[in-house]
């Protein structure tokens, strides 16, 4: 909010009026004063202001069309692979919106890229707010973009607004939340939370092409010197706080007609992989009670995938076979090798059954990661409710199935998440949508869940 000539003598009215009252603490006048102004203070929440905010939805929704042209598949459809020359365009442009938001920029090593308000006590930790903009082939324009581009428009909401935070807030731009190109998922904030693991299996990390993970970062720019990527950890307590804003990508919301998600906690899935070899042959040739079939052992693992989140008792138990490859992968050829990934949020311990019954060899089952969960901090999922109701929007507490990076920032600062409605809960596929209405209720939960938690 400019602040007029009139508005300047009111100020210095009200400085006056209050200057016995400042007399008697540490603070400056002219912040003491702004927050009064402004309706926020350190003891005063923006409960009675939060529901003016304005979210500029045209320009919202403008730049997510735009981000979306950056992609390596025709529309709708959405392709950004990491460190590709599509990721390097996207990255710029929202380093662009980072920049006329006012915003000052840095670069970690990885791509992380922050971008920072500073508030008014610089010896505070910061509040963060962020998300992915990476997509796996042929997906969608709405994940993670809504929560990095929601986060910049938050900002934007509380500087129209008139609102100086006391403590920075910051928008995270995380690299690469999806696991196509290295199959790590949730990569940059990952390190961030300082896994040594990580950074020293990502020296020996190739894709599918056989291009290292450095090669391919430092043709994007980053990764200069492998040897340094602990320069992207941070210290717990970095932030004081760090919220997110996502799509559900399910369909409870929409199909309940509420406006708002407060997640409670996020599942943490296993990603296992399981070899199989049997003995191939023709498929002509070889007699049904001789064969050693790699492929049905590949199957009747996917189905005990299934059976067992089925009968785990759990409606929030998930289990997917999202990758299943057979070797030699012809007609007539009987499958001698086969390779399944899985993706559950129980650990199978069914995988020898197949392998006994088919007569074939597990050449390796190997968990790829199994993170434990992570709750929301409650006092964040307080501040998130009491911002919904100013808003007066329906609301109802949920858990997250899927993996965000929120997961991993939640071991350097507490952490909360918003979910909005999706269409029919799609997701990671061209037809995911989210309206710009429910899009515009998640940053003005945002907005004003940040402001409350910058003040404290």
């Amino acid at each position: 909010m400019a602040v007029t000539y009139l508005n300047f003598f009111l100020l210095i009215i009200i400085t006056s009026y209050i200057s016995e009252v400042l007399a008697q603490n540490d603070e400056d006048p002219t912040i003491k004063t702004m927050e009064h102004f402004s309706g926020y203070s350190n003891h005063d929440s923006p409960s009675c202001t939060s529901s003016s905010f304005s979210v500029d939805t045209d320009s919202l929704q403008l730049q997510i069309d735009e981000l979306s042209t950056f992609s390596d598949t025709p529309a709708p459809s959405v392709t950004r692979i990491l460190y590709s020359d599509k990721d390097v365009l996207a990255r710029r442009y929202v380093k662009n919106l980072m920049g006329l938001a006012g915003l000052s920029i840095r670069e970690d090593a990885v791509g992380n890229i922050f971008g920072r308000w500073d508030g008014y006590d610089l010896e505070l930790s910061a509040v963060a707010s962020g998300s992915h903009i990476d997509a796996i082939p042929y997906s969608g324009k709405y994940d993670g973009v809504v929560g990095v581009l929601g986060a910049i428009e938050a900002i934007n909401v509380l500087r129209r607004f008139g609102f100086k935070p006391k403590r920075s807030l910051e928008v995270i731009l995380f690299t690469s939340e999806e696991p196509t190109r290295f199959g790590i998922s949730c990569l940059g904030s990952r390190l961030l939370a300082g896994s040594e693991a990580l950074a020293n299996a990502l020296k020996g990390t190739v894709d599918g092409q056989n291009v290292s993970f450095f090669d391919a970062a430092r043709s994007a720019g980053y990764a200069q010197d492998q040897e340094h990527l602990s320069s992207v950890f941070l210290k717990k307590g970095s932030y004081s706080a760090f919220l997110e804003l996502h799509i559900e990508q399910g369909p409870i919301l929409e199909e309940e007609g509420t406006s708002v998600g407060i997640v409670t906690a996020i599942a943490a899935p296993a990603s296992i992989k399981v070899d199989f070899e049997g003995n191939g042959g023709h498929a002509g040739a070889v007699l049904m009670p001789h064969r050693n079939d790699a492929g049905l052992a590949a199957a009747e693992l996917a189905l005990a995938v299934e059976k067992h989140v089925l009968e785990s008792g759990s409606v929030d138990t998930v289990g997917t076979v999202g990758i299943l490859e057979l070797h030699p992968g012809a007609i007539n050829s009987i499958p001698s090798k086969s390779h399944l990934e899985i993706g559950m949020l129980l650990v199978l311990d069914e995988y020898a059954f197949p392998a006994k019954t088919r007569k074939v060899k597990v050449l390796e089952f190997r968990i790829v990661n199994q993170d434990p969960p992570s709750p929301s901090d409650e006092s964040i999922i307080k501040a998130m409710e009491d911002r919904r109701k100013e808003l007066n929007l329906t609301y109802k507490f949920m858990i997250s199935r899927a993996y965000h990076d929120s997961l991993f920032m939640a071991r350097i600062s507490p952490m909360g998440m918003i979910f909005i409605p999706c269409y029919k809960g799609y997701s990671h596929k061209p037809e995911e949508y989210a309206s710009i209405e429910d899009i515009a209720n998640g940053v003005k939960v945002l907005a004003s869940t940040l402001a409350k938690l910058s003040m404290k």
